[in-house]
């Protein structure tokens, strides 16, 4: 056997270790194990390291592993059709979900996860939860071309889709639970997704979890694949709150995705580690664009006296503000964020002040997970502003306003 040959089936090992090979490569490459030593060494060792991604083992085992194994494979084989960076977020945060879903059992299916929003929280089990990433996840699907996982609402429905009312039942009868009361109905642009979630979650009522996990799953991988079909990234997608780019939709679905699976973890008593931080970093970036908008959702919430900060007749008293956001931690970084909206014009002059947090509480924030008043935040200058900021952030978690 010549060197090149030898070489080019060497480069099979790590895809022949997850089983990866089609079957005439795989019975090829296990002749030439039989002969060469040092290739059946190498064999041997990748074979034990993707036996540790085995669907039977605990989840509990070092996190860097499947990653490892994965880009040995890739650097002596390309990906035909490679992900964009942008769509890197959402591949790593389902793949880390669904391993968490792949490990619980019957009894974990049945506990109770808190999703808090803002202005309140919703009890889900995990397959509950499924069908909410699952719903509004189609609306990257619609944009795509691919199949809607939602059923069609009923055609003589002239009023707006219920919003889910079920509520988990007390696990013990004895002594019921409090509850967190539900978001209660708020109408608006959230109201496609909550109509959306509610007709998914009675078409799946009476589907087994692991039914449910493997639509979830299934719908993932399409979308990973349509991202990779369309690597410029700029399709529309409405999400009902805003027209997003698929690029910045799917940075969006995969921080929805590591939020809500930290939250079935903490209901099921797992670990469960923070996105990567180049995955983190695109995170951030994201929130801090949206984060205009959802000033904006705070001031028409709360409707400002004419000639304050941000409304009309702001522009002719002072120029329109900005603050300096310093992010620290694994997503380091800096932005000047506008204040006053777009109407306002192009800021000008030094920040009102400036404010520096970590970079995953500030994603925790935006999705209504901590609480503005308590978060451990630096801050110089205006104070008011820091302050608006801060409680504009979870106005993301449920855009009802934006």
């Amino acid at each position: 056997m010549n060197e090149e040959r030898h070489d080019a089936l060497r480069s099979l090992l790590g895809a022949w270790s997850l089983g990866a090979c089609p079957p005439r490569e795989s019975a090829e490459l296990e002749r030439h194990l039989r002969g060469c030593a040092e290739c059946a060494e190498e064999a041997a060792r990748l074979r034990d390291a993707a036996g540790w991604l085995s669907l039977d083992e605990p989840l509990d085992q070092p996190g860097s592993l499947r990653q490892q194994v994965l880009d040995w494979c890739l650097a002596r084989r390309p990906a035909e059709l490679p992900v964009p960076a942008w769509g890197m977020p959402y591949t790593a945060e389902t793949a880390k979900l669904d391993a968490l879903l792949r490990d619980l059992g019957p009894e974990e299916w049945q506990e109770v996860a808190e999703l808090p929003w803002h202005g309140g929280a919703e009890l889900l089990r995990p397959a509950e939860v499924l069908g909410r990433l699952t719903a509004v996840d189609g609306f990257l699907a619609l944009a795509l071309g691919l199949p809607d996982p939602v059923p069609a609402a009923a055609p003589s429905a002239s009023a707006p889709a219920p919003v889910v009312e079920r509520r988990v039942p007390p696990q013990e009868a004895a002594v019921p639970a409090p509850m967190v009361p539900r978001v209660p109905p708020q109408g608006g642009p959230s109201t496609a997704a909550t109509a959306r979630t509610a007709r998914l979650l009675a078409d799946q009522a009476g589907l087994p979890p692991q039914s449910v996990r493997a639509r979830w799953r299934q719908q993932t991988h399409d979308l990973v694949r349509g991202a990779a079909l369309a690597p410029q990234g700029s399709t529309p997608v409405d999400l009902g709150f805003a027209v997003l780019p698929l690029r910045d939709a799917f940075v969006d679905r995969a921080l929805e995705c590591f939020v809500h699976g930290e939250d079935v973890a903490r209901a099921v008593a797992y670990p469960y580690d923070p996105p990567a931080p180049q995955h983190l970093r695109q995170m951030v970036e994201l929130v801090v664009r949206l984060l205009p908008r959802a000033l904006a959702g705070l001031r028409a919430a709360r409707p400002q006296p004419a000639g304050a900060p941000g409304t009309a007749g702001a522009t002719a008293v002072r120029e329109p503000r900005r603050l300096r956001l310093v992010v620290d931690g694994p997503a380091a970084g800096e932005w000047l964020v506008p204040l006053d909206g777009e109407r306002a014009g192009p800021p000008g002059g030094e920040p009102v002040a400036s404010m520096v947090l970590d970079g995953l509480e500030l994603c925790q924030l935006a999705a209504a997970h901590r609480d503005p008043d308590r978060l451990p935040v630096g801050e110089h200058g205006d104070r008011a502003a820091v302050r608006e900021v801060l409680h504009a952030l979870p106005l993301l978690s449920r855009p009802r306003a934006l």
